[in-house]
């Protein structure tokens, strides 16, 4: 299984995802470390470059996923072409996709998060409040049904329960496997065998680069 952890810099995409990963054995793919790592090789500071490394992380992610390992994506995700990207991973790997997103109302904390978050990454800036702000303005809405929202204005342990009781539980070690009629939200997506998707929760129905 692909899930894709989504939202704005500085709404905790990072710390959910590593924890929600350690927490399934799953593996854990960032966006950020890989454009910081495009970029220290050379590449200059480009939307291409930040298309490259959603390629890379793709091909990581979609490796794992063929060899059966579950894996855990974050990435901002705010275009259609950037959710593209998984849904055509999980499609070559045959693998099920769920997108989860996380918001933060409260504008304060989230400008204090943002403010506050330090990470070791040499060449991709820390976005300031003005973009961040912009950047929601532009943020591609998401169709009804194809995510699962999650409030991440609380403790990321928190989030990661919340985030764990509302998937299906195929993935996690230790839980059985809800039935599609019992799934409580409609967002994992499984691949058919002629490359179409379907909700697992509904069969037929079909939901539609920066870091």
């Amino acid at each position: 299984m692909l899930v894709v952890v989504s939202g704005l810099p500085g709404t905790g995409k990072s710390a959910v995802a590593a924890a929600l990963a350690a927490r399934s054995g799953a593996v854990h793919v960032s966006i950020d470390p890989i454009e910081d790592a495009l970029l220290g090789a050379g590449l200059p500071r480009s939307w291409e470059t930040g298309v490259a490394a959603y390629g890379a992380a793709r091909a990581v992610a979609e490796q794992n996923l063929v060899l059966g390992r579950p894996v855990v994506v974050d990435a901002v995700n705010d275009t259609e072409p950037a959710r593209d990207t998984w849904r055509a991973a999980s499609a070559a790997a045959g693998a099920d996709l769920a997108f989860v997103l996380l918001t933060l109302d409260d504008k304060a904390e989230h400008r204090r998060r943002l403010h506050g978050r330090q990470r070791t990454l040499a060449h991709v800036p820390e976005p300031s409040w003005d973009e961040v702000t912009a950047r929601a303005a532009a943020y591609a809405p998401w169709v009804d049904g194809t995510c699962l929202r999650v409030d991440a204005g609380r403790p990321v342990d928190e989030v990661v329960i919340e985030v764990v009781d509302r998937l299906p539980g195929r993935w996690l070690p230790g839980r059985p496997m809800r039935s599609a009629g019992d799934a409580h939200d409609p967002v994992t997506r499984r691949t058919t065998d002629s490359g179409s998707t379907r909700s697992s929760a509904a069969t037929g129905r079909h939901g539609n680069s920066g870091t």
